[in-house]
């Protein structure tokens, strides 16, 4: 395996998940095994985990490019490409920025659901685990859909335990990414995404999408195209 990010091709695991999201979600041993993974899996030369780096891959099919991101950023696709990124996609986040047009905005400035951009703005638009969050994701996607330009891409990763259907998590007990005794609102789970996850990206209008995954069934991403 080598990272997507920079190239390197050591990586250190971690447990990152506890015993109280493991069983508001009801994993298995196995599921809470290959999301540790996911999250807690890390490339020892830049720090990028599974999740950011099956996200680099699906950045890097859209620039068409096999190097490291950290080499995409001086080509000069790299130098003009339009990026909005929507909350910090991890260790992606820092070589994001070196991008010529990139752009980052946060919630609740920026919000999803109302994206304060023009339409056909971007080339590209990043989240990572943001989605979610979001009360209705289909209309956000769309939202990320309205601020691309005609033959641009949506690259973003959701948690999914791909042994089952999503799963809307409305009336069930509050489950939180991060430590519920400190986490506000905007953290709370809304919905759990498993292997139907794709079908979200083209009922917001999507014409067509590619997985990337590492390490399946750890880390997944998502590559959605405005054709």
């Amino acid at each position: 395996m080598k990272c997507s990010v920079c190239g390197g091709t050591a990586f250190t695991s971690g447990a990152v998940l506890w015993d109280r999201l493991i069983a508001e979600w009801q994993l298995s041993r196995s599921e809470a095994d290959y999301v540790d993974r996911q999250q807690g899996e890390i490339c020892n030369s830049c720090g990028s985990n599974l999740r950011s780096i099956a996200l680099g891959d699906a950045v890097r099919s859209f620039l068409g490019t096999r190097a490291p991101l950290r080499e995409a950023v001086h080509t000069a696709a790299g130098r003009s490409l339009a990026i909005l990124e929507i909350n910090e996609a991890g260790m992606l986040t820092p070589v994001l920025r070196e991008f010529g047009g990139y752009v980052f905005g946060a919630y609740p400035e920026v919000d999803m659901h109302a994206l304060p951009f023009a339409d056909s703005t971007f080339d590209i638009v990043i989240h990572s685990d943001t989605l979610e969050h979001v009360p209705n994701p289909v209309h956000a996607l769309a939202e990320c859909r309205r601020v691309l330009k005609p033959g641009g891409a949506l690259c973003f990763t959701v948690p999914i335990i791909v042994g089952r259907m999503t799963r809307d998590r409305a009336g069930l007990p509050k489950s939180y990414h991060g430590n519920p005794s400190t986490a506000t609102d905007d953290l709370v789970v809304r919905t759990e995404f498993g292997a139907d996850a794709w079908t979200y990206v083209m009922e917001a209008g999507f014409e067509r999408v590619n997985i990337h995954s590492v390490g399946y069934p750890a880390a997944t991403a998502f590559a959605a195209y405005r054709d």
